[in-house]
């Protein structure tokens, strides 16, 4: 039964999740979103947490009579809700209408038309009258209000919080208006914005896993304290996912920014010898250069010793392209093309692992979390080689089975050399950013006077 609401209207925000708007209407009357989301046929359940709720990223679709209830419970007209909502139209094969029913299907809404994020409330406030929480859909590039000086979280994650102050950081807003001339940019060099900025962010990300152990970064901390409310303090790690889109994002730009010069593709060039093939140097005049348009002149060798990463891939791209040694179009010879391994975890997937860590430390179930994507590989393919080694010798009959067994034992000697370095790094890393001995002992489950001595004996081994 549709409940009298009375003739009150409530305008949707540019690209609100419908569900959002449903909550808002719910709000403005006084009554629950689920005793008005009563008035529809549901096909499936809300998706929700593991710890129950349901998830703030949420989407509903709607059939033609469904939708038909929902603008007149509004008071908007359908065409005004279909330019504002990018679920109005969406279908989906589940929504058959019985009798003309108003029938509602469930979905997340990364899955509907991109990532979400929280609205900034002042904004809705001044838009609606009502401070009430909504979730629109919002690229990355797209997370500072720059009236109100917030940086808007992704609604998929399982924490409270829906922005970050930015008032301190001037620098974080100026990057959002700085985005707009960098999108243009790409647009007029034939690239898709949105490639070019995933690719940055990925490049960035990276570092910003690295920088753990990178004593003249000074601008990160900084930053991140600020959006913490002053001081991280005992929820570092909690923080620096968290806060890491909003800290880097003016690097991210300038990584952008970068890529897009012709100057900056002619360095790749020369670097990697023109017309007589070279190997990368460390002490090239792209990164030199990459370093120093980002204030920090200290970073090129770091990033042109980082192979395997999403920079590196993108200067092949553009030597291969240059020499024109690439084939067909296609990822190869594609300088934005981001590889699944080089794409940046997003904060909800980073905070799962953290919970489930604090959970279970020391566990180990977590290694792959902790390990950059190459050296998961290695390590993968070194178990997977083992494994296959010892069905070998358990399906031996006959032949040189000492063989197979020495194959065998190599095999799990190196998985065991690259799972323990990758421990080494990861507790060193730790160490590094501030966690107590103490904690790291106990995560490991060591006596700190053994975790001690083991990371000074293998600090020389493992650093290179």
């Amino acid at each position: 039964m549709i409940p009298n609401l009375g003739l009150r209207r409530t305008a949707p925000l540019r690209r609100e999740t419908t569900s959002s708007l449903i909550c808002r209407i719910a709000s403005c009357y006084g009554m629950e979103a689920k005793v008005l989301r009563a008035c529809w046929k549901w096909r499936n359940y809300p998706p929700g947490y593991e710890g129950g709720g349901t998830r703030a990223d949420a989407e509903v679709l709607l059939n033609a009579a469904g939708r038909q209830l929902l603008a007149g419970i509004c008071g908007v007209e359908e065409d005004v809700l279909a330019r504002a909502l990018p679920s109005w139209e969406e279908e989906d094969t589940k929504l058959r209408a019985e009798d003309g029913d108003p029938v509602g299907l469930w979905r997340i809404g990364g899955a509907v038309a991109g990532p979400v994020a929280f609205g900034c409330r002042l904004c809705t406030a001044r838009r609606t009258g009502t401070t009430l929480r909504a979730v629109r859909y919002a690229p990355r590039w797209e997370r500072v209000c720059v009236r109100h000086g917030r940086w808007l979280l992704d609604a998929d994650a399982n924490q409270p919080l829906e922005h970050l102050d930015l008032h301190d950081l001037p620098e974080v807003v100026a990057a959002q208006r700085r985005w707009a001339w960098v999108a243009r940019r790409a647009v007029r060099a034939g690239a898709e914005p949105e490639r070019v900025f995933a690719l940055a962010r990925a490049v960035v990300a990276r570092w910003w896993e690295q920088a753990y152990g990178w004593e003249r970064e000074k601008i990160w901390p900084r930053r991140l304290h600020q959006v913490a409310g002053g001081d991280a303090g005992g929820a570092l790690e909690r923080w620096r996912i968290v806060g890491r889109d909003a800290v880097v994002f003016p690097e991210v730009v300038a990584v952008a920014e970068a890529l897009l010069d012709p100057a900056m593709a002619e360095l790749v060039w020369a670097d990697s010898g023109s017309g007589r093939p070279r190997a990368l140097p460390v002490d090239g005049m792209f990164c030199r250069r990459l370093g120093e348009r980002l204030g920090r002149a200290w970073l090129g060798p770091l990033a042109a010793a980082d192979h395997g990463g999403p920079l590196i891939a993108w200067m092949g791209g553009v030597i291969r392209l240059r020499r024109g040694a690439g084939g067909p179009p296609g990822y190869d010879n594609d300088p934005w093309w981001l590889r699944q391994e080089h794409q940046a975890a997003t904060m909800a997937g980073q905070l799962r692992v953290l919970g489930k860590e604090k959970k279970a430390p020391g566990s180990g179930t977590m290694w792959r979390a902790a390990v950059p994507a190459e050296q998961r590989r290695l390590i993968t393919s070194a178990v997977d080689s083992a494994e296959e080694q010892l069905l070998q010798l358990r399906g031996v009959q006959s032949g040189p089975t000492a063989e197979v067994a020495r194959r065998l034992l190599r095999g799990l000697g190196q998985s065991a050399g690259l799972i323990q370095n990758a421990w080494k790094r990861t507790a060193v890393a730790a160490v590094n950013g501030g966690v107590p001995l103490q904690e790291v002992a106990r995560w490991v489950d060591l006596p700190v006077e053994v975790l001690r001595e083991m990371l000074t004996s293998g600090g020389q081994e493992d650093s290179g």
